[in-house]
């Protein structure tokens, strides 16, 4: 078994990297069409596109290994029923949980990669890749909106114009309340710059505090701001939720949480990254019982074409499941993890009914 295990293996891992390139090389030339679009923008060329395109690159590895894992295994195996292979298997003894038992040894191999990359390689990436558009364009990292960046920071609401390269913010407007929320101070600022444990250094600072009937202005050159915005967080902020680690999606969400905001989108997030590499294992289990309807010859061509239909039936229901949970407000792990349970049921449903046969 030890020999089976060693053959199916290196079958499966090299059918599935033939077919990672070819989808990393797919989603390259969509993302370089993409971009091209914004050729000549402020100082965005060839250079700043390619450079985007290559970061953007581990992201893509993360997305498209569950699709990858299915479409490889099933490639493999559906060559191993055609040269009889499989046939032989069978006949010899080796039963379908046994089989099951050796997809899923390279099944953790594959869950392992994808974690690696949906978690510590593709979120940097995706950050640098923003910084590298936004400063060639614009010369700044981070303009979420018209108005700028909105953060709620225990009773403050905090307004950023612009997130600079290094950190630093522009044209910063700081609302303070007190406890039956009534509007307390403004301040203004020019710019902040980061010095440690959540302190900034304002200047050119300019606050208005309103006392009763009365305002009082003041103007103030330097100021020492506590703040829960610190350059990691908004490092964080610049990448959507689905490609930010999970980490960083469960501080943000607790940050949420306790500043009474809703934080539904970042928790399904969060489940849909904890299910991912879960989702590589379903992939390849979902694979087998398509070998077993092969015939030795004929037909291979479309059983591997209906395991690619699935596997992005199942990309799709993924995004869909999400989109529909925060829409209806639907728990976050019953958004994430019900595709996955779905795939994992029709793949027990057919080995069970190839059992019978």
């Amino acid at each position: 078994m030890r020999t089976l295990r060693r053959y199916l293996a290196v079958e499966i891992i090299m059918a599935t990297a033939l077919v990672v390139l070819a989808l990393l090389m797919l989603f390259a030339f969509f993302d370089l069409v993409e971009e091209m679009k914004d050729l000549g923008r402020g100082g965005y060329r060839l250079p700043n596109i390619a450079l985007h395109v290559l970061l953007s690159v581990p992201t893509h590895v993360y997305e498209v290994f569950p699709i990858a894992a299915l479409i490889g295994t099933l490639f493999a195996l559906a060559q191993l029923v055609a040269s009889s292979e499989y046939t032989v298997m069978r006949a010899s003894g080796v039963s379908l949980l046994r089989l099951n038992a050796a997809l899923l040894t390279v099944g953790l191999l594959f869950a392992t990669i994808t974690f690696v990359f949906g978690e510590f390689i593709g979120p940097p990436a995706e950050q640098l890749a923003q910084r590298v558009r936004s400063l060639a364009i614009a010369g700044i990292v981070a303009q979420e909106f018209r108005s700028g960046l909105w953060v709620k920071d225990g009773r403050n609401f905090v307004n950023v114009g612009e997130v600079t390269r290094d950190a630093k913010l522009r044209r910063i407007r700081i609302y303070e309340f007190d406890d039956e929320y009534r509007l307390q101070t403004l301040s203004l600022a020019d710019e902040g710059a980061y010095v440690r444990d959540r302190i900034w250094t304002l200047r050119g600072v300019v606050r208005t505090t309103f006392e009763g009937q009365r305002t009082v202005v003041r103007r103030i050159e330097r100021l020492e701001w506590i703040s829960v915005l610190e350059p990691q967080l908004l490092a964080m902020l610049m990448v959507k939720p689905d490609r930010m680690s999970a980490w960083y999606l469960y501080s943000y969400s607790q940050h949420l949480r306790e500043n009474h905001q809703k934080a539904l989108r970042y928790e399904i997030a969060l489940w849909t990254k904890i299910m991912y590499p879960i989702a590589v294992l379903v992939m390849m289990v979902l694979a087998l019982p398509f070998a077993s309807f092969q015939r030795r010859k004929g037909g291979v061509g479309a059983r591997i074409f209906t395991g690619i239909m699935l596997g992005l039936a199942f990309y799709t229901m993924n995004r869909l499941s999400g989109s529909l949970g925060l829409i209806y407000d639907w728990p976050a792990p019953v958004a994430a993890v019900t595709p996955t349970l779905l795939f994992l049921a029709l793949a027990l449903v057919m080995m069970w009914f190839q059992e019978r046969r």
